[in-house]
């Protein structure tokens, strides 16, 4: 690309000319010199020049200099940028260097995006920025010495050959129960686990403590959750700024090429008690049980028994169609189910189950959901929350709700759950 040369109009650019005696008359004038290019990076130009003096416009030096009236010689300098050319490779961070002198200002823009944000070395010489280049972007670099030069510069990286993407949970702007945690689930593999969590930066409005942890989704995908060490307070506010453009997820996962948000408030704090072995459902809110009712739960002994440990309320999916080949229990049952709220992805619901209605309170006679009578499930599916926990007591259970199905970790120990951190 051409190189420009700009000045401001208290130094003036001297051309980068051998001093000629005035006796002698040259035959003709002599050549510019050339530029040295720096390895592997692209040099922006020869703009950025300083004087042995201060300059004033009549291009002499200012009295006080040796007695020497004549322009002083220029020093040449040069800025460097990395990467560079217009198929740049993508993931790492964008660096401008400076040959001589000191960087007053550098920004590093895209033609669709926002500007990369960085800092300059302690000497002055380098420009880092923050962020890694993002994969099919084109950026144009602006740069200004501590003496007024400037020079402008452009790049393009390439596409990505493989793109990552993920989906979020909760969703934007939503209201959840106090167990809610964040979480992620990825499209493809995620190698670079530790690049991903650096780009992924939660804040809250009252400094909740928490952590990342990698798991395996029920799906076999890779998913990376936020929880609190304690369940979330009431009026909590969450954000997510998950900053993954030009982040790359390792051999098989491919680039982000994007940005993602989101924000969510905790509602009322709410826990849902599950007693299998007194085949009791109670509503406890703020400490307080406003609701305490009979259910019957999985048949002990099998696949048909309930899982124990706490259950974050997923999702209230109104009226479905319940089929028992869809959970592995062949086919025993193919119901029209009301008032249903998932528990688990492997299948575990609470909901209204009328045709079970003489165990109730007596005996654990389901297929592994909660089950209650249509006025009772009708009371908590209009009070509970997604993200409510179900804290599920009892011997009648086969197993502790696992980590990735649903959001079973609060199933963990905090200590271990911090211990699934890349960054731990």
């Amino acid at each position: 690309m051409p190189l420009h040369r700009r000045t401001s109009k208290a130094l003036e650019v001297l051309p980068l000319i051998p001093a000629i005696p005035a006796s002698v008359s040259p035959a003709r004038p002599p050549r510019p010199a050339r530029l040295a290019l720096a390895a592997g990076t692209a040099v922006l130009g020869i703009a950025l020049t300083a004087c042995s003096g201060s300059v004033a416009a009549s291009g002499r030096a200012d009295a006080g200099q040796g007695g020497d009236s004549g322009p002083s010689k220029a020093a040449r300098t040069s800025i460097s940028v990395n990467p560079h050319g217009t198929a740049a490779a993508a993931g790492k961070p964008v660096t401008v260097t400076l040959a001589a002198g000191k960087l007053r200002e550098v920004t590093v823009s895209a033609a669709e995006g926002k500007a990369l944000t960085g800092r300059i070395s302690a000497d002055g010489r380098t420009w880092t920025s923050d962020r890694a280049a993002a994969p099919g972007t084109a950026y144009r670099v602006e740069a200004r010495d501590t003496g007024g030069g400037s020079d402008t510069a452009s790049f393009t990286t390439a596409a990505a050959a493989k793109v990552n993407k993920l989906a979020l949970a909760p969703g934007k702007n939503t209201t959840v129960g106090i167990a809610q945690p964040l979480s992620i689930v990825f499209d493809n593999p995620v190698k670079d686990r530790a690049a991903v969590e650096k780009a992924l930066k939660v804040s809250t409005s009252n400094n909740t403590e928490g952590s990342w942890g990698w798991l395996r989704d029920y799906s076999g995908r890779d998913r990376v959750d936020w929880r609190p060490k304690e369940y979330w307070k009431s009026g909590t506010r969450i954000t997510l700024d998950a900053q993954l453009n030009g982040v790359d997820s390792g051999p098989s996962g491919g680039f982000f090429v994007r940005d993602y948000a989101t924000t969510f408030t905790v509602g009322a704090s709410q826990v849902v008690k599950v007693d299998l072995d007194r085949h009791r459902l109670a509503l406890r809110r703020d400490g307080r049980t406003v609701m305490d009712v009979p259910m019957s739960a999985g048949t002990p002994g099998g696949d048909k028994a309930s899982w124990r440990g706490t259950a974050v309320l997923m999702a209230k999916e109104g009226t479905i169609n319940m089929r028992s080949e869809t959970v592995g229990l062949g086919h025993t049952y193919d119901k029209m189910v009301d008032y249903s709220m998932r528990l688990t992805w492997s299948g575990m619901y609470a909901h209204a189950a009328p045709w079970n209605t003489a165990y109730f309170g007596r005996a654990n006679h389901s297929s592994g959901c909660v089950g209650m009578s249509d006025a009772d499930a009708a009371s908590l599916y209009r009070q509970a929350h997604v993200g409510d926990p179900f804290e599920i007591t009892g011997a009648d259970a086969k197993g502790t709700v696992a980590e990735g199905n649903g959001y079973g970790a609060w199933n963990v120990s905090w200590s271990d759950w911090q211990a699934k951190s890349a960054l731990a």
